[in-house]
């Protein structure tokens, strides 16, 4: 019976009922009907908010317009240097190429060797790779006529573009000190190839520290992607997250009223939550309901102090002691959850005995930006990178503090 849980919490993983994001997959059927392509994507938010999860339904939806669609999950690897980069374009790119045949003796798709019948083969990541080593110039001159062939042997079988989707994007950097600028390469040959009409279109997946990232390498990233940001869910959207599933599994089982909207205040509407804590009501319910016992009160305090242990204590664990003070000043704010800045941190530390300058907090929050546990935004504002990362440590400093 266990199985019957619909309930998925996890990275990426596909909800029963994916709610309230309508508005957002209307934005992103708008640029697919894009001919020349103006505009790219960032898909943003913090954690949990469940950008996988959409990223993913945009995929089908893209291909039944006649889009093909490669792409990963990128990690710190992929921009140690620009060939690493060039290896996983490459590498994604050959997934739709490696049915597209070509002559054996051609440095370059459109050609074919001098008299004679040419002989044929597929554009697969080892040819690719060749024509890329074998064409003069810089790495963004070589890519950027690998993309160009690309897409004159695409073009004839019908295909609208591809869509080159790229999650945690927000790992990308360049790297001035080893004169290495893959991520200014990747953004100079989009915006070169798009202004040559190829359509070849970016949708970038990351936290909100990815747009700034692509605004500080290169100014014109601001022009060159339309920023689509996910937040919380409505209370409307997070009561369809939490009902729907059990309804459309046919559940022997329901929350009432009651346990419904405990679980929308407590989640905070951000879907993994939701996922999480339904999960483990479910469960406890189902128990009960399996032996003929009655369906008991959702242990919200239990469910609370296990996402503790599961969600925020690894990241907590991140902080030394002088920057979980800081962290619970910031805690303490009554816009903690949204945005705060360092006057304000400062000016809640003035009581402490050992309180924070200006400059002390803004090396501290530099820090935690690193350690992924604070962002800055472009204007001069903070907030947390966890959501609900606040609430949790109020419920830490009060039980160290019984």
């Amino acid at each position: 019976m266990a199985s019957l849980n619909p309930f998925k919490p996890g990275a990426g993983h596909m909800p029963p009922h994916l709610a309230g994001r309508n508005a957002e997959t209307d934005a992103f059927k708008h640029l697919l009907k894009q001919e020349t392509i103006l505009s790219n994507v960032v898909l943003t938010g913090l954690r949990g908010v469940g950008k996988t999860v959409l990223l993913e339904t945009w995929k089908p939806l893209a291909m039944s317009q006649k889009w093909l669609w490669v792409g990963t999950d990128l990690s710190e690897s992929t921009s140690l240097s620009e060939e690493t980069l060039v290896i996983r374009l490459l590498t994604d790119l050959s997934v739709v190429t490696s049915g597209l045949m070509v002559s054996k003796q051609a440095s370059f798709p459109a050609g074919f060797a001098p008299g004679g019948a040419p002989e044929f083969e597929r554009l697969s990541y080892e040819k690719l790779l060749d024509i890329y080593r074998s064409t003069p110039g810089l790495p963004s001159d070589k890519l950027k006529a690998i993309l160009h062939a690309v897409w004159e042997c695409l073009k004839c079988h019908g295909y609208k573009g591809i869509i080159f989707a790229y999650d945690e994007a927000q790992t990308m950097t360049d790297h001035a000190e080893k004169e290495q600028y893959p991520l200014s390469l990747m953004l100079d040959v989009f915006q070169s190839i798009q202004k040559q009409g190829i359509p070849f279109m970016l949708v970038m997946v990351g936290l909100p520290t990815l747009f700034p990232k692509l605004v500080e390498t290169r100014t014109f990233a601001e022009r060159m992607f339309e920023v689509i940001t996910l937040g919380r869910l409505q209370d409307a959207h997070s009561r369809e997250a939490i009902t729907k599933p059990i309804t459309a599994a046919k559940c022997p089982i329901s929350f009432s009223e009651e346990s419904v909207g405990l679980v929308v205040k407590t989640s905070g509407g951000y879907p993994f939550f939701i996922q999480f804590i339904c999960k483990e009501v479910f469960d406890i319910f189902l128990q009960k309901f399996n032996v003929g016992e009655p369906v008991p009160s959702v242990p919200m305090k239990e469910i609370v102090r296990k996402l503790d242990k599961d969600f925020f204590a690894g990241r907590w664990a991140k902080a030394t002691d002088r920057q979980r003070q800081l962290l619970s000043i910031i805690s303490t704010l009554e816009n903690c959850d949204e945005e705060f800045t360092v006057q304000q941190i400062v000016a809640e530390a003035k009581s402490m005995a050992n309180p924070f300058s200006s400059s002390h907090v803004n090396q501290m929050l530099a820090t935690l930006t690193e350690a992924g546990l604070i962002y800055k935004n472009r204007y001069a504002r903070y907030s947390f990178a966890v959501p609900l990362m606040g609430q949790f440590i109020l419920r830490t400093d009060r039980e160290a503090n019984l």
